[in-house]
């Protein structure tokens, strides 16, 4: 019976060393994604391109306008003078011309995001690379990303790789 249970204790010392052998270590990093856009120095001319997108999309829109109110003004001028015919007919016009307008501008805010995700996501993969590639030869387990807004607390122990994402791309 002794030794039933001194086998017994020591069945149980061994399955906890070797449990306590095979336990993994986490390493926990963190980074601000946004720091790290803003850092980069392709986003200056990504920023430059989607800048001069919105300008066209804007003086498209501006001519649109003038327009519109020429031809606002021209009837409101004229209208006293006009048959209930031409004044329904160009009142008609001038409605059509403003739900082109309203369909330009939801057209225009579509394309100008499709515009941003495209010019922004070669440098968004390009942080994303970066930022892997520095936690897998530096052995982190996770990394959060700050920018989100997810993450509630770390602690001192999570380190801040940001400094070696930057130094991966060249950046000061």
């Amino acid at each position: 019976m002794k030794k039933k249970a001194l086998m017994t204790i020591v069945c149980v010392m061994v399955l906890i060393g070797t449990n306590a052998l095979g336990q993994t270590t986490y390493k926990f990093g963190h980074i601000n994604s946004q720091d790290l856009l803003t850092a980069m120095p392709e986003r200056d001319s990504a920023q430059v391109v989607l800048e001069n997108y919105a300008q066209k999309l804007e003086d498209q829109l501006d001519v649109m306008n003038v327009e519109y109110n020429k031809k606002l003004q021209e009837y409101m001028a004229e209208r006293d003078n006009l048959s209930q015919l031409i004044r329904e007919t160009k009142e008609q016009d001038l409605t059509d011309m403003q739900q082109r307008i309203q369909r330009f501008q939801n057209t225009a805010q579509q394309d100008m995001q499709m515009k941003q995700a495209e010019v922004m996501q070669p440098i968004v993969e390009k942080a994303q690379n970066a930022i892997k590639e520095v936690a897998e030869s530096n052995n982190y387990t996770y990394i959060f990303d700050l920018a989100g807004g997810a993450v509630l607390y770390f602690s001192d122990d999570s380190e801040d790789i940001l400094p070696l994402v930057k130094a991966k791309l060249g950046i000061q």
